[in-house]
Formats: C-alpha cells, sequence, structure tokens
C-alpha cells in the first residue's frame, strides 16, 4: 500500500470532542481550505475579507501549503496565514514531522488511482524537503490544533480538515456522501459533536449537504479548495462563509441556512495568470504536481455547481459561477 493511503493513529479523534465550549465566537467567519500554497488566492482572500462591511474571522483550515516549494512561496504563505486562526492539514501534519512513514498523509479512498497517490507523496517529500530551511516555521505547524468549534451567530460549528472522526477523513467527500447509508451516518454525527453546522476541506471537490436531524436542519459544507479551480470550466478557488447576514459584496455560487446563519460558498477570484506561472516555476511539464493537477488548474474539474449542491431546493443561485467561467461552457443541468 502506498503511504499517501495510511491514516495515522494520531490523527484520529471521536466526534465528541467537538462538543467542548466554542474556541471562537464571531458573526461573520470564512473557512478557508485548500490553499495549496497559492498566493494570488491568499491576496485576493485577504481583499475579499476586506470588503466586508463589518470585523471577520478568518479560519485556515488546513492544507494551505502544497505547491509552495520554492523559499520565497513557503516562507510568504506560512507566515502570512500564521497571522489568523489556523488549523493544520495533513499536509502540515506531515512536512512538520520527519517522519515520511505516512507519505503526504491525505489518506486516499480507494477511487484515487495508485498513480495519483504515488504521485502525492513525492509532492510532500519535495515540500518536506523546502521546509526544513524554516525550522521555526515547522514548529508552529506542529503546535497547530486539528479542529475547531466556533460559534456564529449563537449556532454551534465544528470546523475540521477532514471528517468528525480524522484529520485525513473522506467522509464529508462527494462522492461518499452519494450513499444514503454514509448520510444517514453523518446525520448522527451533528448530534454527537453537539454541532448544527460541519465545514471542512482536504477532499479537493466542494459540497454542500443540508440534514434534518432532531436538532433541527444542519449543514456539512465542504469548500473543496481555495486555490484552485472547483468547476469544469472555471479558474476560482472557493470559500465558506458563515455569518448572521448574506454576502453583499460577492455574490454566492449556492447558500444554506440553518435557523438565521447563512453558510454561503463563495468563489474567491485570484489572478490565474500569474498563479499559472508560479506554478509552473515549480513544477514544470514532467514533474509529479504537473501531472496531477495541470489539467485541474488550467480547465478545472468534471464538477458543476448543481453536482456540490445536495439540497435543491436551498439553491440561491449559479449565476456568479456562470459569469465567472473563462469558457462560459458550465454546465447546469
Amino acid at each position: 500500500m502506498h503511504p499517501g493511503r495510511s491514516c495515522p493513529l494520531h490523527y484520529r479523534y471521536a466526534p465528541s470532542v467537538l462538543a467542548r465550549e466554542p474556541d471562537l465566537i464571531a458573526e461573520t467567519l470564512y473557512v478557508v481550505g485548500g490553499l495549496y500554497g497559492n498566493r494570488p488566492a491568499l491576496a485576493a482572500l485577504l481583499d475579499l475579507a476586506a470588503r466586508e462591511p463589518g470585523p471577520v474571522t478568518l479560519v485556515f483550515n488546513g492544507d494551505f501549503n502544497w505547491f509552495n516549494v520554492d523559499p520565497e512561496g513557503f516562507s510568504t504563505i506560512n507566515r502570512q496565514v500564521l497571522q489568523h486562526t489556523t488549523l493544520r492539514g495533513n499536509v502540515e501534519t506531515e512536512i512538520a514531522d520527519d517522519d515520511d512513514s505516512a507519505g503526504c498523509g491525505c489518506g486516499y479512498p480507494a477511487w484515487v488511482s495508485d498513480a495519483e497517490v504515488a504521485r502525492s507523496d513525492e509532492i510532500i517529500t519535495r515540500l518536506r524537503a523546502a521546509a526544513r530551511a524554516f525550522p521555526a516555521l515547522r514548529e508552529r505547524l506542529a503546535m497547530l490544533p486539528m479542529h475547531l468549534v466556533a460559534e456564529v451567530g449563537g449556532v454551534r460549528t465544528a470546523i475540521v480538515h477532514g471528517d468528525a472522526h480524522s484529520l485525513a477523513g473522506w467522509d464529508f467527500a462527494q462522492e461518499a456522501l452519494s450513499d444514503p447509508a454514509h448520510r444517514a451516518r453523518i446525520a448522527s454525527e451533528f448530534a454527537a459533536a453537539n454541532t448544527r453546522i460541519f465545514a471542512s476541506s482536504h477532499t479537493c471537490l466542494p459540497v454542500a449537504h443540508e440534514f434534518d436531524t432532531p436538532q433541527g436542519a444542519c449543514a456539512l459544507i465542504n469548500n473543496g479548495a481555495a486555490g484552485m479551480p472547483n468547476f469544469s470550466g472555471a479558474h476560482f478557488g472557493v470559500i465558506t462563509r458563515l455569518a448572521t447576514s448574506p454576502a453583499r459584496h460577492v455574490e454566492p455560487l449556492y447558500t444554506l441556512h440553518v435557523d438565521a446563519i447563512h453558510v454561503e460558498a463563495l468563489p474567491l477570484h485570484y489572478d490565474h495568470t500569474r498563479w499559472l506561472e508560479e506554478f509552473l516555476a515549480n513544477w514544470p511539464a514532467g514533474s509529479p504536481a504537473h501531472a496531477s493537477y495541470y489539467r485541474r488548474i488550467t480547465a478545472g474539474p468534471a464538477h458543476t455547481v448543481l453536482q456540490a449542491v445536495r439540497s435543491p431546493r436551498k439553491l440561491q443561485t449559479t449565476t456568479a459561477i456562470n459569469r465567472s467561467s473563462p469558457t462560459n461552457d458550465i454546465k447546469n443541468e
């Protein structure tokens, strides 16, 4: 088995650990997963937050490193992200540790090819080597928590990197949520974690699902990736916004509601040309990251907004994604 499929024991926790008192309280909160070392996306995120009419809390929930193997890129991403509330993903966990037995620590499920897993292990090896030039940053990454509990407008939100059980879990992946029995198990975990909202990332493709539970309507939202395209033909990332009022400065891709809380997926429009130049400078043709990600970065994955939203009656709009597609070929059927 490739080490990238393994899930180390120290990645695991019980949903009940999330039933604690909130770690932070906010009226507007951004959950930013999967930045993947994209500096233009980080700049766009900070600009987006600055345009909020009131204060906004940024929570980076892991894998803000990945492609940034150059010294400047590694230093810039980590120093800026660590100024905010930050969780570690499997990437940060692995590059902060000299033990490479878990590979990238991605915990890949069976539907991911062995070739993809092997390339991810090659990427983390190179990123770990780059990180060794920054021992102080590695020490800070190692100390980051795996999960966080926030209260937004009186509603509890559990913010994780993977799922309710593991830092690198795939239970919140859009593929897994296609199974009704799996969804029934997830529904029970809201009560175990004493939360109404789960916000995650890790699995790279966005999904938003509403659950009917004894506590009332609950929401699971996975932002996919802030630093890579998430939909076919598009060149932007996605972040999660949780707030007591709807976004006015940017049109959400879709919205769920939990009581009075707006659970929104926001497009993150970064400088695609600059990002592609930075990516190719580190990962030219023939490199493992180029083989795995170049097509997604330039054309987006085979994924649409309506595949991401699992509660159609709550779909607020898809016009934002249609306007922002560089090829205007997003399929909405």
